[in-house]
């Protein structure tokens, strides 16, 4: 048995610890990837705008996969389009996986009975008549 681990499997303190640290780190960058594609999504109705101004002829620029190719309006203003139509699925998509893993890391810290303190708020250790039965995290503010 590890040393760290209590009697009856359980997991020891670091363990929980690291546990809940990983589910906020994925829903971090959860959020971070809808962030992204939000920015996404304005860029393209921002070069689609401007765009449709412009005679379809007329030449343009187009970075893909970090090559830089040059095309018509006429048949780059098609593809923006249907990637337009495409991120509002893939927002969705994504802000119903971080709304899982929110609930993902409630059951976590229901399940191990964790109490999370955030820097001026967190209340003296001693004033708590359970303190050692529960994990407690401190987060900084």
């Amino acid at each position: 048995m590890a040393k760290n681990a209590t009697k009856g499997g359980k997991k020891s303190n670091e363990e929980v610890f690291a546990g809940f640290q990983n589910l906020r780190a994925e829903q971090r960058q959860l959020a971070n990837k809808i962030s992204e594609l939000e920015m996404d999504l304005n860029e393209h109705k921002i070069v689609i705008e401007t765009l449709r101004g412009v005679e379809p002829e007329r030449k343009c620029f187009r970075m893909v996969g970090g090559v830089l190719v040059e095309r018509t309006v006429g048949a780059v203003l098609p593809e923006l389009e249907g990637n337009r139509d495409r991120l509002p699925q893939a927002l969705q998509a994504l802000n119903e996986q971080l709304t899982r893993k929110g609930q993902e890391i409630n059951d976590y810290i229901e399940k191990h009975d964790i109490r999370v303190q955030r820097g001026a708020d967190a209340e003296p250790q001693a004033a708590a008549p359970d303190a050692a039965k529960s994990n407690v995290l401190v987060a900084s503010a």
